[in-house]
């Protein structure tokens, strides 16, 4: 395995909103089409905890059928109706690869370094998340190791897989909150919010180019 002048030997991607089309703006649009509040239902997942329906999906305690009703009622209790069968036919549709991200992946392992995929994720047939698999060295699925970003122990996992150290690692993710530990354990870490820039400020982490000419 190869190292950097900088010493990574290895960069972690989260897949939606990252890898994929973002599963944030998808919901954003669903609400904007259902005269929902911004960001009601981030609000819901984050202040409905670990045993929220949201969180339970993504560590494989729920299937998609029984998540439906129960994050609706999670939604209800928030004060809003909606269906979360529609929400999550519209997270589905927007989970298209990004050919750029794809790209700088296989020129990451060119190099002679690992790269992981890390996400939150849930039993799908309907997304393509087993399609990315031969993209990575390591892919690490909450749903199947039953714990989820931003646990600590999910980080560690995945560094465990790749056999680097944290501080070998740079960490990209589409949101904040799941960036917080990756930092605190020593990680690089990159927030995506477009492509171009997240490879724009890998490369200069990396010292090569991964933004096409």
């Amino acid at each position: 395995m190869s190292n950097t002048g900088n010493g990574f030997r290895a960069v972690i991607f989260d897949l939606g909103g990252v890898i994929l089309g973002s599963p944030l703006h998808a919901i954003a649009r669903f609400e904007r089409e259902f005269d929902i509040p911004p960001g009601f239902v981030n609000g819901v997942v984050a202040n409905s905890g670990p045993q929220g329906a949201w969180s339970r999906l993504e560590r494989g305690e729920l299937t998609l059928e029984s998540f439906y009703p129960a994050f609706e009622e999670d939604c209800r209790a928030a004060g809003q109706t909606l269906s979360a069968r529609r929400m999550m036919e519209d997270v589905s549709e927007a989970a298209a690869p990004r050919p750029a991200m794809l790209a700088a992946v296989g020129r990451i392992r060119s190099e002679g370094l690992r790269t992981a995929a890390l996400t939150n994720n849930w039993v799908s047939e309907e997304i393509g998340w087993s399609g990315m698999k031969p993209h990575f060295d390591v892919f690490v699925e909450s749903a199947v190791v039953r714990m989820r970003k931003p646990d600590p122990r999910i980080y560690q996992l995945t560094c465990e897989k790749l056999e680097v150290e944290p501080e070998q690692a740079i960490f990209l993710d589409d949101i904040g909150g799941n960036l917080k530990p990756a930092r605190a354990l020593g990680m690089h870490t990159i927030k995506v919010e477009e492509p171009e820039p997240a490879l724009e400020a890998l490369s200069r982490a990396l010292g090569f180019s991964l933004v096409a000419p």
